[in-house]
């Protein structure tokens, strides 16, 4: 990423302090250089849950590739990261959360409950 897409320079941009330099212009997230390659944003048991710590905020990398079927297309990157970490791609189902949650979202008649936390798929 360029170094203006840090904190440092861009109000609610990518926290300076998890990135590290690559050379006068850019920086990459802590822990991409190293192997096993694992950003420092990751909170992941792989495999089970995984999420960005910094999702709001994340580099313009991250933000270039989508998961598959979070907007209704397969994505190829996605679909090949998956498989290099020993993960089945994603598909539309994986997404079907969204649509309890949506429905769980509208209150029964005198129900004050909360409606139930939402439950993203496994990304890598």
């Amino acid at each position: 990423m360029h170094w203006m897409e840090t904190d440092e320079c861009t109000p609610g941009g990518v926290p300076a302090a998890l990135t590290e330099r690559l050379d006068a212009r850019r920086l990459c997230m802590r822990g991409t250089r190293s192997l096993p390659v694992r950003c420092v944003a990751l909170d992941a048991e792989i495999g089970v849950r995984s999420r960005c710590t910094i999702h709001p905020q994340r580099p313009s990398a991250c933000r270039e590739v989508d998961a598959s079927w979070e907007h209704g297309a397969p994505s190829s990157q996605c679909d090949r990261a998956r498989l290099a970490h020993g993960l089945p791609v994603l598909t539309p189902r994986d997404w079907a959360w969204r649509d309890d949650v949506a429905n769980d979202d509208r209150p029964d008649e005198g129900d004050d409950s909360p409606p139930p936390p939402s439950r993203p798929p496994v990304a890598a």
